[in-house]
């Protein structure tokens, strides 16, 4: 599969990119290097291989997910610019039709 100049100009139009000329030519050499590749593992017999879900066999230890309470309303609102009794203010930044 070739990659064109109009293919790498309509997905930059959907990414809402902008590329000059020069860097249009360059994004269809990319492209089709990256497409080369993926055509390297169609040519390889995978029957049988697992997909890789992870890198390794290690497995990630979270901690637990424990509410405490560090900081103090008072102390968060203290250098507040514009407070409430309970809360920041804030400008208003939703505004309905």
């Amino acid at each position: 599969m070739k990659i064109t100049k109009e293919e790498v100009e309509k997905l930059a139009h959907l990414a809402r990119l902008e590329f000059n000329e020069e860097e249009k030519e360059k994004m269809v050499e990319d492209m089709d290097k990256i497409l080369g590749f993926v055509e390297k593992i169609n040519e390889l017999d995978l029957e049988g291989v697992k997909p890789l879900v992870y890198m390794s066999e290690e497995e990630n230890i979270l901690r637990k997910d424990e509410i405490k309470q560090e900081v103090t309303k008072e102390e968060a609102l203290k250098n507040a610019p514009d407070k409430d009794t309970d809360y920041f203010k804030v400008p208003k930044v939703v505004t309905r039709k």
